[in-house]
């Protein structure tokens, strides 16, 4: 008799929510949060938070802590304990190294004034032998035969733009602290993490993340960006642009606002409090097929 072939289990899905501490749970945070959590929920998946605090200078004391007070008032709690990005110093320092081997590795001493505006080194320090001594910044030299592209989830086919993926990138700070770009290529690879929901300005940083993961030897996992949030002046809700903590006497109602922004289907009315709108919202998730929203 011949053995009966069996299909390999789908990977289980892990998802997070990735905050950085500059500032308390604002609505634009929030929606990305939940759409992150229904995703991971909807799929039966773990749910993991990170806190990505490798930008020191940037940091602002209490809004950990204020972060995790928003999401539990909302609902949105996480499996495990919290993690914190800087703790993975050391497998940024490996990929570094790797990097280092890779003969894609180089010192650039561009100052902001220098660079093209792609962001890439506008001296030609590729070519420069910059000493250790003199101050520099790590960057890789980008060959864009290495990457094709990808389907998003939420947005479809997504293909390779100049300025999504330019000549070369930072991957070490000219302060020594990690690139976003680094960090976040290692922290969010397979195994890691399966599925990445996320907001769609990171969208041209998701294909500089799964070049890293090509060159690296890693596994990207899947993707999927929704629309920003827009205040009324028409800049995106953020931190840096100085977007309200949410309103923690209104987590219902907060819920249900960022629902109808991601196109959910609306809770019936006897849903009252988080925990009910969160299990109609999980039950009836669908993926939200849009480009651009407002508060």
């Amino acid at each position: 008799m011949t053995a009966p072939v069996t299909k390999a289990a789908p990977p289980t899905y892990r998802g997070r929510f990735a905050p950085s501490p500059t500032g308390p749970l604002h609505m634009g945070s929030l929606y990305t949060a939940l759409a992150s959590f229904l995703d991971a929920r909807h799929h039966l998946g773990s749910w993991q938070l990170r806190i990505d605090d490798i930008d020191p200078p940037r940091a602002v004391i209490g809004s950990v802590e204020r972060i995790l007070s928003g999401l539990k008032a909302h609902g949105l709690l996480w499996d495990g304990e919290v993690v914190y990005q800087s703790q993975s110093a050391d497998a940024f320092e490996r990929a570094i190294r790797e990097l280092g081997q890779s003969g894609r590795l180089f010192r650039c001493r561009c100052t902001r004034a220098d660079l093209k505006k792609t962001g890439s080194c506008g001296q030609v320090c590729v070519t420069q032998q910059h000493t250790d001594d003199a101050p520099h910044s790590l960057r890789v030299s980008v060959d864009r035969s290495l990457l094709t592209a990808f389907e998003d989830s939420f947005l479809g086919p997504q293909t390779i733009t100049v300025e999504a993926l330019p000549e070369d990138f930072i991957v070490k700070r000219r302060d020594g602290l990690f690139a976003y770009q680094l960090a976040a290529a290692v922290d969010d690879a397979q195994p890691n993490f399966t599925h990445i929901v996320r907001g769609k300005d990171l969208l041209d940083s998701t294909h500089r993340q799964r070049w890293l993961h090509a060159i690296l030897g890693l596994s990207s996992p899947q993707y999927a960006h929704v629309a920003l949030l827009h205040g009324t002046d028409g800049n995106k809700l953020s931190k840096q642009n100085g977007a309200p903590e949410v309103d923690l006497s209104q987590t219902a109602d907060n819920l249900r606002q960022c629902l109808m922004l991601l196109q959910q289907a609306p809770p019936p009315a006897s849903a009252r409090n988080p925990q009910a709108i969160l299990e109609h919202a999980t039950a009836n998730w669908a993926p939200p097929l849009h480009l651009s929203q407002h508060p």
